[in-house]
């Protein structure tokens, strides 16, 4: 959920808004899925002017007149209503749950991806099936959006929401420094043994530093996503399994280990991972040719080292920056039993179990989730949306989100969409970091384990 700006005023208006706005669940209209008068509200953390703007556009000026005009050509008159909001996440996050846990709130209600685990199990959401019926598994939409991105809205197996957009980690490195080193620029790591094999060759550069994997408590949840979590994957461990959270296990130790042979190795920067703005720094490093091997998301692409509005511009970007899968460990070593791995976020959209019109919400659900609804959406950006056919049409100009939609979306995995993860995420970081400043992978992944069973109720939620 990106931020572009907040108004105070916008926000204390939409949660004025979300909280009057009950229509689609508690209205007096004839209800079901044969009903001729329907009333349905779509809320999303989004608002003219202010956070998401254009997503909010995008709603008031297409999905709204475009739908309401679909059912009157089926004989239905459909009165829908955006419901807006502009505030931080987390405000957005529990005013919905309220809703939800007083059987009230809007129809078609757009959530991050990592709340959906928690919502289920308080029962505010459910299976899409179960609220629908069972069109919502012949919907075309599911033959377009992958099974491993299905992921972003499945929970214990079952389908709650539908992927709005998705995103994927890969390895970055410099094709020039690349070719200093000696290493070729079609580079493509099969082991993490051939990453330290690149980056000690990179090493013999002066003034490079040869790899940087996020690391530390300063870089937040980037630590997690763009480092700690895709090894654990390609260490064929998960963070949360068969109902529990991974402890001191081998791929917890593997993956530490990962970081002491880059860290304590001499191959990465210490210093930087403790800085405050060190990912930043690192970004901007890697655009002057100081970093050989960066692992991040396709964020970085787009929008750090993008020629011309970037944060970090890069007039070269695109003969001078290569991008590679991020190998499992050993090949077949990965979850699932892969030889490359990754992973993604996202958001979703979900149907309120309590609409007066259930069917009715999914159809208008499934219709902002069709081709044509996401098409209009992205309004001629390219970005990685959920829908492989809308990939294959509005990527085709840029090779970097192409490989990611045809060859990391496949493949990749997400966090657990559970209330306590974030907390598990920060001691995961704190681990790296502990490695970073010269502690064993063995010790930092015992303290690591201690920390968590304190996190999660004690050991034996805890898989060691």
């Amino acid at each position: 959920m990106s931020v572009q700006r907040r108004t105070t005023t916008g926000a204390v208006a939409a949660l004025t808004a979300l909280a009057l706005t009950m229509a689609g669940c508690g209205s007096d209209e004839p209800s079901g899925a044969d009903a001729k008068n329907i009333t349905l509200t779509i809320a999303a953390n989004s608002i003219v002017g202010g956070k998401n703007s254009a997503g909010a556009q995008w709603i008031q000026d297409w999905v709204i007149p475009k739908f309401i005009e679909a059912q009157k050509a089926k004989g239905v008159t459909a009165k829908v209503t955006f419901v807006p909001s502009g505030v931080d996440d987390e405000q957005y996050k529990t005013k919905l749950a309220l809703d939800l846990r007083s059987k009230a709130g809007p129809d078609v209600i757009a959530i991050d991806g990592i709340w959906v685990g928690e919502f289920a199990q308080a029962g505010y959401i459910k299976p899409l099936a179960d609220v629908a019926g069972a069109g919502v598994d012949s919907w075309e939409g599911w033959s377009q959006i992958p099974q491993s991105v299905q992921g972003l809205g499945t929970f214990e197996g079952k389908k709650y929401g539908v992927p709005q957009g998705t995103d994927g980690r890969v390895l970055y490195f410099n094709k020039k420094l690349f070719a200093q080193a000696g290493l070729p620029a079609d580079w493509q790591p099969k082991s993490w043994q051939d990453i330290l094999d690149a980056g000690a060759k990179l090493k013999t550069l002066p003034g490079v530093t040869p790899i940087q994997i996020n690391a530390g408590t300063a870089m937040g949840e980037a630590t997690s996503m763009q480092g700690a979590l895709p090894l654990l994957v390609g260490a064929g461990g998960e963070i949360w399994k068969d109902g529990k959270w991974a402890g001191a296990n081998q791929p917890v130790k593997d993956m530490l280990d990962f970081y002491s042979k880059v860290y304590g190795g001499g191959l990465g920067d210490p210093k930087l991972q403790q800085e405050a703005k060190g990912r930043d720094k690192s970004f901007e490093m890697f655009a002057a040719g100081k970093i050989g091997i960066l692992g991040e998301g396709d964020y970085f692409w787009r929008s750090v080292v993008e020629p011309k509005s970037g944060i970090a511009k890069m007039a070269d970007r695109d003969t001078t920056v290569g991008y590679a899968l991020i190998p499992a460990k050993q090949p077949g070593g990965g979850i699932r039993g892969q030889d490359f791995v990754s992973m993604s976020g996202g958001g979703v959209r979900v149907v309120n179990p309590n609409s007066k019109y259930p069917a009715q919400a999914w159809e208008l659900l499934s219709f902002m989730s069709s081709a044509e609804a996401v098409k209009s959406e992205l309004a001629g950006a390219a970005r990685i949306t959920a829908r492989m056919d809308v990939n294959k049409d509005v990527l085709s100009a840029d090779p970097m989100l192409s490989f990611v939609s045809q060859k990391v979306l496949p493949l990749t995995a997400y966090r657990p969409p559970l209330a306590v993860y974030p907390q598990v995420s920060v001691a995961l970081q704190e681990a790296t970091a502990a490695v970073v400043s010269g502690k064993s992978a063995a010790d930092a992944a015992a303290e690591y384990q201690k920390k968590v069973e304190g996190i999660v109720g004690g050991a034996g939620n805890v898989q060691s």
